[in-house]
Order: C-alpha cells, then structure tokens, then sequence
C-alpha cells in the first residue's frame, strides 16, 4: 500500500494586508478583497527562501513520518522561485535532513503545479520499488510586479510529503494528469517579475486543464464528486476554486477546508499541496481526498488519496497548518514589505 507516510507545513509568520497594498498604488481595496477574495498573504523575511522553508516544512514531516532520513531515497523540490539558477535546492535540502549521500535529488519547475510534479515523481519511485521512502516539497517566495494583480495574491509557504509503503496515513488510489500548451503565464530569463495573459489565465488556462484533470481521474477511478470528503484545488485567488468545483459537481463544503488562499495568498507550487496538509489536519480514517494542482504552461496533476487509522496518531505531532497560518501573526506595512520583498533597488 503506497501513500503518504508524513506530511508538513511551513508558512511565514509575516504578512501584508490587501488595504495596505491598495493604499500605495490607490486601488480600490474592497474590489479586490470581494472580486479575489483576498484578506491578507504570507510574506517571507529577508532571510527566508525556498530551501528554508522547503527544510522546515519537511522537518515537520519527518516529525509524523518518524523514519530515519538516511532512509529517504529521493528528495524532490518544486519551486518556480528557487535561489539560484545553476544550484540545485535539493542538495541542500537533503544535507539539511542528513538524507545526504545515498539519495537522489532534483529541483523541478512547471509554474504553480511543480509542488505536486515532484509528488508525482516520488510516488512513482515508491511504487516501482525504486526507493524505500520519497520526499517532495512545493515551496514558493512568489513575487508580483508593484501595482499588478499578482501582488495582492504573490506568497510564501511550503508543503512536504513522504511517500513509502509502510506507516501509510493517506493511501494513494489513482493519479492522473492533463497537460497543453498553453502560455498563460511567463517569466523570460533575467526577468525579475512575471507577467501573465490577464483573464485569458483563467478561461482557457485553468478552468479547462483543472476540471479536465477532475474529469479524467474520476473517470479512471470510477468515482463521483459525492464520493470524496474533501477536494483541494489549485488557490491562485478565492474564487478560482469554488467556481472550479461548481462545474465538477462538488459543493462548497468539500472545498473548504482545504481552501487557504484567502489569509495565504497564492503560494503557487506549495498552494494545492498546502491546502492537503490542511485536509489531512481534519481528516478521519476513511476520508476520500481529491487534489488537483494547476501550472501555467499548463497542466494539472491529480491524486486520490484514501486517509488510514495512522492519521490520528500523527497530526499532532507537528505544527497544524491551520495555527501556522492563523496564529503568531506579524503584519507588515508596505515599506517594510518592500524592503523584505527587494521591491526597492538602490542604483549602482
């Protein structure tokens, strides 16, 4: 029985309000706290990237998964904001966990799917008996141009899973995966912001891989949306996903729990994987969980997983992600935001 044998979380304690931000560029902040449904997003410290927090998230992890980590035969981080371009972040992130040097490593990218890129992989690895153990990470420190809609939504979190045989808290049922060409989003090379192809990247980019990789799994697997507990998607903003499981017959109350974007923000390659950490905090044994991520380029990947018994004697072994996103909190003003963030470059 494959599946996910440890899971965690990690989100910045930072953040900035959406009024706050509408405040510097004079927009309208309640139109885009009703129209995104937005609050508030993580913002990361200036020493905090994607390698820390993929370690934190995956120390967590390690927590519930109480394996040894010389046993991890794979590390896997998926991040469209990784610190460098010729360095891999798995490496560190393996020396980190003493997984080092029996281990394969690689750094994944495909937009905001890249979390669940590296879980496809791992799990693979696990199923083909590969790897005793697998560990993927989606982590992002996700930027937005000054004034741009991103902004308001462009966070920072982590979400690690590790896949094995053994210890299994969620077993997983069926993955499936939909992908095109479809350029909806891009970042040239030494370009610092992203831009994006505006409403185009909703219809046809997300609405039509998402519910078509909803479509496809269900179909493989026999199931309906009344079938599952919990269905998680990709959260770019509050609305995307609800309307998204409107169309694939799921109601409001199947989202919810596993819907984070309003006080996070969109954490691109760790948003889908977030929101399952946040299911598997509340899930029971039994539980069917349905996650489908998304990435501009685009394509989405989906998992079924089924919760064991062992979810209870794990969850409370690590921080929940619901307290890390809710408590302890520190909000920023725009000026300091934009100094953490290096929005403000001094001429050289």
């Amino acid at each position: 029985m494959e599946g996910i044998v440890g899971y965690g979380a990690y989100i910045p304690r930072n953040r900035i309000k959406v009024e706050e931000i509408a405040k510097v560029w004079g927009a309208d902040a309640p139109s885009y706290k009703k129209g995104l449904m937005l609050e508030e997003k993580s913002v990361p410290s200036p020493d905090q990237d994607t390698i820390t927090m993929s370690v934190e998230a995956a120390r967590n992890a390690l927590k519930r998964a109480l394996i040894d980590p010389v046993e991890i035969g794979a590390v896997y981080v998926g991040s469209e904001s990784h610190p460098y371009a010729v360095k891999p972040s798995g490496t560190v992130l393996a020396e980190a966990l003493a997984s080092t040097p029996e281990v394969h490593t690689a750094d994944f990218e495909f937009a905001c799917k890249a979390g669940t890129e590296g879980m496809f992989v791992a799990l693979g690895l696990v199923r083909a008996g590969e790897i005793k153990y697998g560990l993927a990470v989606g982590a992002d420190t996700s930027q937005g141009a000054p004034g741009d809609a991103l902004e308001y939504s462009a966070a920072a979190g982590a979400a690690a899973f590790i896949f094995g045989r053994e210890k299994v808290v969620a077993k997983a049922v069926e993955t499936y995966s939909y992908m095109t060409d479809t350029p909806d989003f891009w970042r040239r090379e030494y370009q610092y912001y992203p831009q994006h192809g505006g409403r185009f990247t909703g219809d046809p980019a997300y609405f039509k891989h998402v519910v078509g990789a909803g479509e496809g799994i269900m179909e493989k697997a026999g199931m309906k949306a009344s079938d599952f507990n919990y269905v998680i998607f990709h959260q770019p903003n509050g609305k995307f996903p609800f309307r998204a499981g409107k169309m694939l017959g799921f109601e409001k109350n199947q989202i919810e729990t596993g819907w984070l974007v309003s006080k996070l923000g969109n954490t691109y390659s760790g948003s889908s994987p977030l929101g399952l950490t946040a299911v598997l905090d509340d899930a029971k044994k039994g539980d069917m969980v349905l996650i489908i991520s998304y990435g501009s380029g685009a394509g989405s990947d989906a998992f079924i997983f089924e919760v064991t018994e062992r979810i209870d004697e794990v969850r409370d072994l690590a921080p929940k992600t619901r307290d890390l996103l809710d408590k302890n909190k520190n909000h920023l003003e725009y000026g300091e935001y934009a100094k953490f963030r290096q929005k403000i470059r001094k001429a050289e």
